[in-house]
């Protein structure tokens, strides 16, 4: 009989992911997709003629690339990996294999062999560049002319700047995801010397399907008519 010092300790539970999406993508998403589906209903149930059937192959068609570009997109992160699901594929990157991330028009990742993917779900915002700046220059403004009339006798019994509730120069305000691409940069650092397997990237038949047939019939469609 075995003992329980004999007895397999069970596997450690897996790290849970982190997920990062776009909320404007998605709610841009889910309007296109009742929007589409509103019209195609409509169609369906009154349409005369093959217009019906043109209308279920452009949903075919339409559908499976709105979601592939708004509501899939999202990054899954643990202490292991990065996960990236793109409109057409999904990149497992362990840490391992990650050379770096770079953010400018894109934030993109790179692994050790030169391939570049593109983080699809944490787009970056040059409006949300420049409101993050004018705080922090507005920040950092305000707190020189704080310093400026905090002299003489005051500043004796001013003291040291504790717990402030605004911005200050030294914790400047970012946009959203230069933040995200921020934490990612971290883990990636603590992490990068870490063992892991190697890239795989497998294609989203399931979106890539549906766009397919939905093209072809409405390709046959339109040619036979």
């Amino acid at each position: 009989m075995t003992s329980p010092q004999q007895q397999t300790a069970p596997p450690a539970p897996a790290p849970s992911d982190r997920v990062h999406r776009s909320p404007m993508g998605i709610a841009g998403g889910v309007l296109l997709c009742a929007l589409i589906g509103w019209l195609g209903v409509d169609a369906l149930l009154r349409g005369a003629g093959r217009t019906p059937w043109l209308a279920l192959a452009a949903m075919a068609l339409v559908l499976p690339l709105v979601i592939a570009f708004t509501l899939r997109p999202a990054v899954f992160v643990n202490e292991h990996r990065l996960r990236v699901r793109n409109p057409f594929r999904v990149i497992t990157l362990p840490w391992g294999q990650v050379s770096g991330l770079r953010s400018s028009y894109s934030n993109e990742v790179f692994t050790g062999s030169g391939a570049k993917y593109q983080l699809w779900a944490i787009p970056v915002s040059l409006r949300a560049r420049k409101r993050a700046a004018r705080r922090q220059t507005q920040a950092a403004a305000s707190a020189a002319g704080t310093g400026r009339r905090t002299n003489g006798f005051l500043a004796a019994f001013a003291g040291p700047r504790v717990g402030g509730s605004g911005p200050t120069p030294d914790e400047p305000a970012r946009a959203a995801t230069d933040s995200v691409m921020s934490d990612l940069r971290e883990l990636h650092e603590d992490h990068k010397g870490t063992a892991g397997g190697e890239v795989a990237v497998r294609w989203a038949y399931e979106i890539l399907g549906p766009v397919l047939v939905g093209a072809v019939a409405l390709a046959v469609l339109l040619a036979t008519g």
